[in-house]
């Protein structure tokens, strides 16, 4: 008995010291995120862009994507609107072409998913006559700021070959899964984005709403074609010595999922692409951020191990309270007032977790405007959607090698103008 006591005692200690580090390691880190510099330079438009829509099966809001495109404030001669209609059986096709943009139809029944798409209209924009400086890709639910190809043009003219946009939500307020995702996503942006960017190091990439220099990816390739495409081009950039740009005024509103179910599938295809990305390129980046002293790979190779972080988070919090209810019973029989004030590691998370919770992620809300009373009351059950990842990143990492794409259901269709009234 006096053995599996010693043994538990070690697990806890290994995942308390795992956690403390990586929670110190992620709030230092959001810190410098609390603070927006304004534009240090504005530029006149001279990027063209060539806007990738990639869709399947969604003639429920393909319409509102493209119109919102089409009023994006920006010289129309230096953009042009692409829909990859992808494996459709619906009539998203014809919807699109008949809004203005110009579509393109693929059929491939074994290569399916978004990555795929996307390399098979990366070698068709590269063949033709017209030219474009950059690509940037949507998805079919997206909605898109006025400003959003003003502000990629800026970050373009700074230096940046690839930068991702501002992740905003479209529906924060249906339901209580849809104010999660929203508030995940907000504090993201500013927490881990922003801080990012203002530190010089990688931002990542978010699936869409971001802009890829044309001659960067003929240089590089695509290549990305796992359940999270967007992160597998995120290290293959760091690995190549390239930073994400961040744009936290070039806003894309994404559909959030309405119930748990849609939200916990997501979520572990998300968590299985991770897993299944961090086994190909954890190692090649610790490897750069070891030999060339480079914080940004070390920091991207971190944010690739995002389902073993959760699990460690997790299975920390776990341990330490069934360590501290094994405990209960002595401390109550022999109480001492004087201890009920000592810190130890579990006492100084708890405040921690409290502090987070109450005080620092709801000013961050405040900071980007978005702390309503309904957000508020979604943010108090919050720590439910934050606990269901545990279950989920397991998942995620069991079936890793299971690369069958599922397509999302979207159904909330929302025109711009009345979205950005809203906001």
């Amino acid at each position: 008995m006096q053995v599996l006591d010693t043994i538990f005692r070690i697990l806890v200690m290994i995942f308390t010291k795992g956690l403390l580090f990586i929670s110190a390691y992620y709030l230092i880190l959001s810190f410098f995120g609390l603070i927006k510099f304004k534009n240090r330079k504005v530029s006149e438009p001279k990027k063209s862009f060539a806007l990738l829509v990639a869709a399947h099966n969604e003639e429920a809001v393909i319409k509102d994507i493209v119109h919102s495109l089409y009023r994006l404030d920006y010289p129309r001669e230096l953009f042009d609107v692409f829909v990859i209609a992808d494996n459709c059986t619906d009539n998203t096709a014809g919807i699109a072409r008949n809004n203005g943009a110009l579509v393109y139809e693929r059929t491939n029944k074994d290569k399916r998913g978004k990555g795929y798409a996307l390399e098979w209209m990366f070698d068709k924009i590269f063949k033709m006559e017209k030219k474009y400086d950059a690509v940037v890709i949507f998805d079919a639910d997206n909605l898109v700021s006025k400003q959003f190809l003003k502000e990629m043009n800026n970050k373009l003219c700074e230096g940046f070959e690839v930068v991702q946009g501002f992740l905003d939500s479209k529906n924060p307020v249906d339901t209580w899964i849809t104010g999660s995702y929203s508030i995940a996503f907000w504090t993201s942006n500013r927490q881990f984005q922003l801080a990012r960017s203002n530190l010089r190091l990688s931002s990542q990439l978010g699936g869409t709403g971001f802009c890829i220099a044309t001659d960067t990816l003929k240089e590089l390739g695509w290549g990305a074609t796992c359940l999270t495409e967007d992160l597998e081009f995120s290290c293959k950039l760091v690995l190549n010595g390239k930073r994400v740009g961040w744009a936290h005024d070039a806003v894309i509103y994404d559909e959030k999922p309405l119930t748990l179910s849609q939200s916990w599938w997501q979520r572990k295809r998300w968590m299985q692409g991770f897993a299944d990305v961090a086994t190909r390129y954890f190692w090649k980046l610790m490897k750069r951020a070891v030999t060339k002293f480079d914080i940004v790979a070390f920091d991207c190779a971190i944010y690739s191990i995002q389902p073993l972080i959760i699990i460690i988070a997790g299975v920390g919090m776990i341990l330490n309270f069934i360590q501290q209810g094994m405990n209960a019973t002595s401390i109550l029989s022999s109480f001492d007032p004087r201890t009920f004030f000592s810190f130890d590691l579990m006492k100084i998370a708890i405040i921690f977790a409290v502090m987070m919770q109450f005080v620092y992620t709801p000013f961050v809300l405040i900071l980007e405007k978005k702390l309503s009373w309904k957000v508020f009351w979604y943010y108090v059950i919050y720590p439910i959607y934050s606990i269901t990842w545990l279950p989920i990143s397991i998942m995620g990492i069991i079936d890793k090698d299971k690369k069958e794409w599922n397509h999302t259901v979207h159904t909330r269709s929302v025109n711009i103008n009345e979205l950005e009234k809203a906001n």
